[in-house]
């Protein structure tokens, strides 16, 4: 196994900037895919947990979409760490350019996590295009997350 730290700091860099690709994209497709709001998303309902949580209070509406950034990017980090480190002994899990690892993630999440604990419904209460964003949204991500650790392999 490569020496741990240097795999955690880039996992992190890639995490952030692979976060902040799929932002980026979502930002693009939200129209065409038919995502135009309407009510907090699972980071916000999240981040309103943990404000509850730490200080008894839920966001304030002014911090609301910060604070759901917030959950986005840590979530991404954590997501880059486990990828960057896991790459090391297990190459396997860059299968498509990180996109297998990208549409894992959406399933795990989306369709496991977020419904379990009531930040989102269920796959089934779920319209197509959602279904088609979210899977898009999540293999940009994984794509660019390995674009990310290829490029810091690069420069390290």
């Amino acid at each position: 196994m490569t020496d741990l730290f240097p795999l955690v700091l880039l996992g992190v860099a890639a995490g952030l900037i692979a976060s902040a690709v799929m932002e980026a994209f979502q930002a693009l497709a939200a129209t065409p895919f038919g995502q135009t709001g309407g009510g907090d998303s699972a980071t916000v309902k999240l981040a309103d947990r943990i404000s509850i949580a730490l200080t008894g209070a839920p966001v304030t509406q002014k911090r609301r979409a910060r604070a759901g950034q917030v959950v986005h990017y840590v979530t991404g980090i954590a997501l880059g760490i486990v990828y960057v480190v896991a790459a090391a002994d297990w190459p396997t899990i860059t299968l498509w350019f990180g996109v297998a690892y990208g549409i894992g993630v959406a399933i795990v999440l989306d369709y496991i996590v977020v419904p379990a604990l009531g930040l989102g419904p269920p796959a089934w209460k779920t319209p197509p295009a959602t279904h088609a964003y979210g899977l898009l949204s999540h293999a940009v991500f994984g794509a660019a997350l390995q674009a990310a650790r290829e490029i810091g392999f690069l420069l390290f």
